[in-house]
């Protein structure tokens, strides 16, 4: 598409910030979303009987892979956006996906069944923050450059500095509720219910000696 083909489009639409869009986009729409995968993989959980097979270290991996994800997208809702931030972020993905493939190997080999669609709902969870780094990296091709550079040249490049915009006290409270209701809460009490059926598991077996 050539220079003027895009300015005559740019014409006869409406102007739109893009990167105010996109902000948005991560803010409301991908963020939010983020919690109903992840209510529906503990439901998966709860219905396979986690308790009864892979147990307490699949729910323990479980947690793990929620700090892997939660640290960066806390760093991201405080901070600016520089080399460190990315790096923390690239990571965390990075980690993330390497524990996904441990957790899911964990479930097989202990005989719970990963059904068709809990698989489904982990393509979600594995995806979304993939697709969340590519945007943020697209608002922030500067700081990409940056990092590939290795902060050169920039003093803050390699430290935390709180964002130039805070995020309203309003949508930090909406989030840290929702992360509370629909991570914090269920994932707690599948970590519970594995630690309660374990101790009976022993005390049986204590019993039939």
């Amino acid at each position: 598409m050539s220079r003027d083909q895009a300015r005559e489009i740019a014409a006869t639409g409406s102007t739109v910030d893009v990167g105010d869009a996109t902000t948005r986009y991560l803010l409301y729409g991908l963020l939010p979303s983020w919690f109903v995968p992840g209510l529906a993989d503990w439901a998966m959980h709860r219905r396979t009987r986690i308790e009864d097979t892979a147990g307490t270290k699949e729910s323990l991996i479980h947690s793990l892979m929620m700090a892997e994800v939660g640290i960066p997208i806390a760093f991201t809702l405080r901070y600016e956006v520089n080399p460190l931030l990315l790096a923390v972020q690239l990571g965390g993905a990075a980690v993330h996906e390497a524990t996904a493939l441990w957790d899911v190997k964990t479930a097989v080999d202990s005989d719970r069944e990963v059904r068709p669609v809990e698989q489904h709902i982990h393509s979600f969870l594995e995806s979304l923050p993939f697709g969340a780094l590519a945007a943020l990296m697209c608002l922030h091709a500067d700081q990409v450059k940056s990092l590939l550079r290795g902060g050169r040249g920039d003093p803050d490049a390699w430290r935390l500095v709180p964002r130039n915009r805070p995020l309203s006290p309003g949508y930090l409270a909406g989030i840290g509720a929702a992360i509370g209701a629909c991570v914090l809460l269920p994932y707690g009490e599948e970590l519970l219910r594995c630690r309660r059926a374990a101790r009976a598991r022993k005390k049986l077996s204590r019993k039939g000696r």
